[in-house]
């Protein structure tokens, strides 16, 4: 179903895309092994609990988030929510989060690690489920903002 939503998200928006599918994808490790890529050209969506709303940000895989950039970005600490309530809201399963199909609007903000990268692979629902894009095509389709929340 996940995979579904993802689908239809890029059909909404006039631009197929093709899920690519593999035995498991659910890491950055995983992920660049099966799809042959580095760990950086994994673009990793992580779902945070700002006060009492969401927001995702999308990094680099080989990037960690810098909790005090993320503090001066958004004027709170950083905090994951759980498990139950990332699939509540995102309606993608954790290693298969991402900015696509989302079940609740979200704010989406791009880290600007990925920009180094002509394309990544963000994943599509789905723990065995990646998509190819170009870094701006995956802000275009996102409407996502540039940040620097990762660590240099």
């Amino acid at each position: 179903m996940s995979v579904q939503a993802v689908i239809e998200f890029f059909n909404q928006r006039k631009k197929p895309v093709e899920i690519l599918t593999f035995e498991d994808t659910s890491t950055v490790a995983k992920a660049a092994e099966s799809l042959g890529v580095t760990h950086g050209e994994i673009a990793k969506s992580l779902l945070f609990k700002v006060k009492d709303d969401y927001i995702m940000i999308v990094m680099a895989g080989d990037k960690r988030l810098d909790n005090r950039k993320f503090k001066d970005v958004f004027q709170t600490k950083a905090k994951m929510p759980e498990v139950d309530e990332v699939m509540a809201v995102t309606g993608h399963p954790v290693g298969g989060v991402c900015p696509f199909g989302l079940k609740q609007p979200v704010p989406i903000y791009l880290d600007k690690s990925l920009q180094v990268y002509e394309r990544v692979f963000p994943a599509a629902g789905e723990t065995n489920a990646a998509v190819e894009l170009k870094v701006d095509e995956l802000k275009d389709i996102t409407g996502g903002q540039w940040v620097d929340v990762s660590k240099d």
